[in-house]
């Protein structure tokens, strides 16, 4: 299993709840096992910078790249993009996770 996970920071405090939405559009990609999006609840005593959390579940690498291909995703990424900052994205497979 691939977790995709992404860090967003609106360039307005204002955008948080349209960048939500935008990135909700994601949720209708068949292709993920579990996505969600979230406003991050700025409880970190050292830094709380990012605004949305967006975190998907992909049954392996084609799946992903299929979630990525998705007209959605490309509709999520014009309405989003005019809003946000900064976008910091990691993806990581179960099979690495050091124990």
């Amino acid at each position: 299993m691939i977790r995709h996970i992404v860090f967003f920071t609106a360039n307005n405090e204002a955008n948080i709840d349209q960048i939500v939405e935008g990135l909700s559009l994601l949720a209708a990609i068949p292709h993920a096992r579990r996505l969600e999006v979230a406003r991050n609840r700025k409880t970190d005593q050292l830094g709380n910078d990012i605004d949305i959390v967006l975190y998907g579940e992909f049954d392996n690498e084609a799946e992903l790249a299929a979630y990525k291909a998705h007209d959605l995703y490309q509709e999520s990424i014009r309405r989003v993009r005019p809003l946000r900052e900064l976008r910091f994205a990691a993806d990581y497979s179960l099979a690495d996770v050091a124990s």
